[in-house]
């Protein structure tokens, strides 16, 4: 499957990194068209990206980034402006296919995707999954758009709650320990400078051995971890707080208001 001219509706942070996307997928600047309800932001994008603004008449593939709650608001200004036969794309967390169809013209196909921030520096993590319409084409299109912005998995829309809840809320997880950390340390006597250098290093070398060195967590956890050692003793208060089932908790908090988004 192949689109031409491609425009998104809603061009906040996770917008602005699909515009980003479609540049680096090949599409010219003068074929993308945003809409956008704040002016400033119109202004700016259209400044940097040298991209249309205004009506999405005439697109065939729309990637919608609003917020959730506005979807029905949102899909009433613009569902006349659809074309039969062109693709949606959704990326709000929560909404299920089966109800952005049902506020669609009809022939309008649905693919959902659920990123994260990091697409904006193309280290994001997105699961695309098809609505009843959409073929195998339209998922792979969008796979690809997606990958030039990171890693992208095919998932079951049954799973999309669940993926909601680990990689697209998982970012504020990581920035949540890193602040926490970050205040531990100067609590400990450092300076809030030396503290955040040392801390976001240290994630961003873990990281880069999690990623490279072909081991899990559990065993890099381990080989770190000498008995009776420091290491052992801070993970010890873990265990005995029982972090795993915090971090269950929240997650299952994350993926619970997912599914109250849909309703």
């Amino acid at each position: 499957m192949s689109f031409s001219k491609p425009a998104i509706v809603g061009a906040g942070t996770m917008g602005e990194a699909i515009i980003a996307s479609l540049l680096r997928s090949g599409f010219s600047a003068d074929s993308i068209t945003i809409l956008e309800k704040r002016a400033e932001r119109v202004a700016e994008l259209t400044a940097k990206y040298r991209v249309n603004s205004g009506s999405i008449e005439g697109s065939d593939v729309i990637i919608l980034a609003t917020k959730p709650q506005d979807l029905k608001t949102t899909l009433e200004v613009i569902s006349n402006q659809i074309k039969t036969g062109s693709l949606l794309v959704s990326l709000l967390a929560g909404i299920k296919s089966e109800r952005i169809e049902s506020l669609l013209p009809k022939n309008v196909r649905v693919v959902r995707v659920m990123p994260n921030t990091p697409l904006l520096i193309s280290n994001g993590m997105s699961v695309v999954t098809g609505g009843s319409s959409a073929n195998e084409s339209d998922i792979a299109w969008v796979q690809d758009l997606m990958s030039k912005s990171g890693r992208v998995l095919v998932m079951k829309e049954k799973d999309m709650d669940a993926v909601t809840a680990t990689s697209g809320s998982g970012p504020a997880y990581f920035f949540a320990v890193v602040e926490a950390m970050i205040s531990a340390a100067t609590r400990l006597g450092l300076d809030e400078s030396s503290a955040k250098t040392l801390v976001s290093q240290t994630f961003l070398g873990a990281a880069a051995m999690l990623k490279e060195s072909g081991k899990d967590a559990k065993e890099l956890r381990e080989n770190v971890t000498s008995p009776n050692g420091t290491t052992a003793a801070a993970l010890k208060v873990f265990s005995t707080n029982k972090l795993d089932e915090i971090v269950y908790e929240a997650m299952k908090a994350a993926r619970d208001r997912s599914i109250e988004l849909s309703n």
